[in-house]
């Protein structure tokens, strides 16, 4: 009888909630970014949360006005503020979205299943020091003048947001990715609030309890991958994965990033 009983119990427990990911966005990105990789994880019964950080995607702020970090990651830190203590998410990060990542983790590591980089800057405390900016932020100097900086506070202040322009956005960023997608993405991307993201800094507690998975590009000509080996050989992750993409693999690469996603979902039991 207490066999049975046990046996109908299993019966009945309620099956494993699907994973839950959370995509987060790079500078001048959005939302949108991911549409195929969200495409594909929702046909596949994941949960799925693409969010405009401020300025991003159609959040209408003016990225100009945004000067603080926690100004900028404000709706990713909302988001997980409201999940239900018992809730657990995975976390992916592209670009500088590693950065907003990060703080995430370090506010919220009972929230976080894993974080994952996806050719993103993973630097323990943000921008604080030369090296961090060496290895955490593009330096496009090589390719010319391809930045479009824009001065809110005035001329004689740093740049409020940036911009590569539109005519070396696909070598640059998008060079291995379908045509479609590089046009698409020429006809959404924004300025990004640049001081906000060279500000970010972080306590030195927080992040180290989540668990990190690190995706490489290995074609990336925006945090170059000699960039992307330098982060993770002075905070190492658990897993690195590598991708023979461009700096958007949810664009150049869709199937296999979605694959590797899988597989980490897959890995948290």
């Amino acid at each position: 009888m207490g066999e049975e009983v046990k046996m109908a119990e299993t019966a009945t427990a309620a099956p494993e909630k699907p994973a839950h990911f959370v995509l987060v966005h790079g500078i001048g990105g959005g939302a949108w970014c991911w549409y195929k990789i969200r495409s594909l994880m929702e046909s596949s019964g994941y949960t799925v949360s693409c969010l405009d950080l401020a300025s991003g995607g159609v959040d209408p702020t003016d990225p100009n006005t945004v000067l603080a970090f926690d100004d900028y990651n404000k709706p990713l830190l909302d988001f997980l503020s409201n999940l239900p203590d018992n809730e657990q998410v995975i976390l992916v990060g592209h670009s500088a979205g590693g950065l907003s990542v990060t703080q995430a983790s370090g506010k919220f590591p009972g929230k976080i299943k894993v974080a994952v980089y996806v050719a993103a800057s993973m630097l323990k405390y943000g921008f604080h020091t030369e090296q961090d900016v060496k290895d955490g932020a593009p330096d496009l100097s090589g390719y010319g003048d391809v930045n479009h900086l824009i001065f809110g506070l005035g001329p004689d202040k740093p740049p409020t947001s940036v911009i590569i322009k539109q005519e070396f956005q696909r070598s640059i960023i998008y060079q291995m990715s379908p045509i479609e997608d590089s046009t698409l993405a020429a006809m959404l991307l924004k300025p990004g609030p640049a001081t906000a993201l060279m500000t970010a800094k972080f306590p030195e507690e927080g992040a180290e309890r989540v668990r990190r998975v690190y995706i490489k590009t290995a074609q990336d000509r925006v945090v170059k991958p000699e960039q992307q080996d330098a982060m993770i050989a002075r905070w190492p992750p658990s897993e690195v994965f590598t991708l023979d993409s461009d700096h958007s693999p949810f664009f150049s690469a869709p199937f296999l990033l979605f694959g590797l996603l899988v597989k980490v979902a897959a890995s948290c039991g």
